[in-house]
C-alpha cells in the first residue's frame, strides 16, 4: 500500500518531468485531488521536539516507549502514537547491538517466592580506567523488586570485602531468604562460608558454566553495560564510585520505565536505597 506521502511525490514527478496536469496525473498514480492539495496544520512542536531530542541525547539507550514515559512523569500530555511520530520524525533510534548466539533449548522459569528480600544475587562486572587499568564492581540485586542493594567498584575486592559490604546492607535492610552466585573465590573462600555460618543465610552456588542460573543478576549487568558502563570514561576509582553512585540511584528511581509496569511501587523501595552515599561505600 502506498500512502499519500509518497502519492503526492509521485504525482509531483510526474506534473514536473512529463509536463502533465494534476487531474491527469493523480489519475495515473490514483491519488484524491483533495489529498495531494491537502498541507498539514500541524503545530512545529519545536519545544516538544527538543526535549525529546534531550531525554534522547541522556538516554541513549532508552526507545520511544521509555522517552513516553519520562515525558508523561514530567506533565507531558501527548499520547504514545504522537510522540512516536516524533520521534521518528527527528531521527531517532537505538543502535542495535550484534546479537549474540543463543542456547536452543527449552526455557524454564526461575522460581522466586513473590516477596522483597527473599533472594539477593551477587555478580562482578569488569570495565577499566582511561589508563587502561582494569577494575571490577561488585553487584547486589533483590530478585523480587530488581532493586539494586549495592554496586561496589574497585581494583580488588575480596571474600572478607564482601562478608563486610554484605554485612552493612543485612543492618539495613534485613536478612534475605537466600543468596545466589556463582563459585568465584571471593564467593567460596573461608571469610564468606564463616559469614554465612554466623548469619544463618543459605547461599546457594550455581553450577559452573550455567550463568543463565543467576539470570536476574546478569540481566542487570547487561543493563549497566549497556547503559552505563559502555557510555561512560572513568579516569580513577574515585570517578568511578561517584559515577558509579549516581547511575545506581537513577536506576533504583527509574528502572521501572516500561510501558507494563511503570505504574508498579513496591513498599520497600526506601528513599535509603536512592541515597548514592549507602550504595558505595568504600573499603
Amino acid at each position: 500500500m502506498v500512502g499519500p506521502v509518497a502519492k503526492r511525490a509521485r504525482v509531483a514527478h510526474l506534473k514536473a518531468v512529463m509536463g502533465l496536469s494534476e487531474r491527469r496525473a493523480c489519475l495515473i498514480v490514483g491519488a484524491d485531488r483533495k489529498m495531494v492539495r491537502y498541507r498539514s496544520r500541524r503545530p512545529p512542536d519545536t519545544e516538544l521536539r527538543g526535549r525529546l531530542r534531550e531525554l534522547a541525547n541522556e538516554r541513549r539507550r532508552f526507545g520511544y516507549r521509555r522517552l513516553f514515559i519520562l515525558l508523561r512523569r514530567e506533565g507531558e500530555p501527548s499520547g504514545i502514537n504522537r510522540i512516536h511520530r516524533l520521534y521518528r520524525e527527528e531521527g531517532l533510534a537505538v543502535r542495535k547491538r550484534r546479537a549474540r548466539r543463543k542456547a536452543i533449548g527449552v526455557r524454564v522459569p526461575i522460581l522466586v517466592e513473590a516477596r522483597p528480600n527473599a533472594r539477593w544475587s551477587l555478580d562482578f562486572v569488569y570495565d577499566q580506567f582511561a589508563n587502561g587499568r582494569r577494575f571490577r564492581v561488585l553487584n547486589i540485586v533483590e530478585d523480587v523488586t530488581k532493586e539494586c542493594l549495592g554496586a561496589i567498584p574497585d581494583t580488588s575486592i575480596s571474600g572478607r570485602r564482601v562478608a563486610r559490604e554484605l554485612a552493612m546492607i543485612v543492618a539495613r535492610r534485613g536478612k534475605p531468604g537466600s543468596i545466589v552466585s556463582d563459585n568465584g573465590t571471593e564467593f567460596t573462600c573461608n571469610a564468606m562460608l564463616a559469614w554465612c555460618k554466623e548469619t544463618g543465610i543459605d547461599w546457594h552456588f550455581i553450577a559452573p558454566g550455567k550463568p543463565i542460573q543467576n539470570a536476574f543478576v546478569e540481566s542487570f549487568n547487561g543493563r549497566m553495560r549497556d547503559e552505563f558502563l559502555n557510555e561512560t570514561l572513568f579516569f580513577d576509582l574515585d570517578d568511578a564510585r561517584s559515577k558509579v553512585a549516581v547511575w545506581v540511584a537513577d536506576y533504583n528511581g527509574e528502572h521501572l520505565i516500561t510501558p507494563e509496569n511503570s505504574s508498579i511501587s513496591w513498599p520497600s523501595f526506601g528513599e535509603h536505597f536512592k541515597s548514592p552515599e549507602t550504595l558505595t561505600a568504600a573499603g
